[in-house]
């Protein structure tokens, strides 16, 4: 992963997490598939590579497994604020822990520190895509051009990203030519409400469904899409992500 500057925390903003319940079920993960964690304690220079050995919400502590260099570990307990960076299901998670100290777990010797008060999931399309709900769809309707009939067609989305959607064309309406763009298209998002933009197709792939009959899925690209829409668009990602998490965590 690349070092990451203030700049760009501060541009990453609309990224934060505050909410106690969903910071919790994102550490939980983490440690439960036992992610690597750069500790950065004095930014690049001086880096740790650790990881999550325990998440107690009563106690509002975490337990961080130490450096394998004593030094490094009373520069850590020295530093008063370390930055950490590590990635959940392709997704890059950073975040900041303050007044580390060493403590007895488990037979050996560990970090503790709080829970830390927010966190920032970086969900960017080279990262991660998201499946839309089977049993809440979404679709999108794009208007066919006139030699394929003028008529607003909807689709079903596969997933949805901050760069585009995945739609299924059941009946094989679109065809699969790449860079073929559609304009005025909407997509209705659950709760959030209508996204306008352009389409254009990246990649098609032909599956053969359970019952043998044949479907396209057509990955599009989001063009000229506005800013406020691209924000509705990340509303719904995060909605869909807090709902995700309330289920693994056993709250939904």
């Amino acid at each position: 992963m690349q070092a990451i500057t203030d700049a760009e925390l501060e541009a990453w903003h609309d990224y934060e997490v505050e909410s106690s319940r969903e910071i919790v079920a994102l550490l939980r993960q983490i440690a439960e598939k036992n992610q690597l964690i750069r500790m950065l304690i004095k930014g690049e220079a001086d880096v740790c590579v650790t990881s999550l050995l325990h998440v107690d919400p009563d106690a509002g502590a975490l337990i961080i497994d130490r450096s394998v260099s004593p030094e490094q570990n009373k520069r850590i307990v020295a530093a008063g604020t370390v930055r950490c960076d590590t990635s959940l299901d392709k997704i890059r998670i950073v975040f900041g822990l303050d007044n580390l100290s060493e403590v007895e777990f488990e037979g050996g010797t560990a970090l503790r520190c709080a829970i830390p008060a927010s966190l920032i999931r970086l969900q960017r399309r080279e990262f991660y895509r998201m499946p839309t709900p089977v049993t809440s769809p979404v679709r999108a309707t794009i208007p066919l051009p006139a030699e394929l009939g003028g008529d607003a067609t909807v689709f079903p989305l596969a997933d949805i990203s901050c760069g585009g959607i995945a739609i299924y064309d059941n009946k094989m309406q679109l065809g699969t030519t790449i860079g073929e763009t559609y304009v005025n298209c909407r997509i209705d998002l659950p709760e959030i409400g209508p996204v306008t933009c352009s389409l254009q197709v990246r990649n098609s792939m032909d599956m053969t469904l359970l019952n043998n009959k044949t479907s396209r899925r057509l990955g599009c690209q989001f063009v000229d899409i506005s800013r406020a829409n691209l924000a509705a668009v990340q509303r719904y990602i995060t909605k869909l992500e807090r709902e995700r998490n309330a289920r693994l965590s056993g709250l939904a």
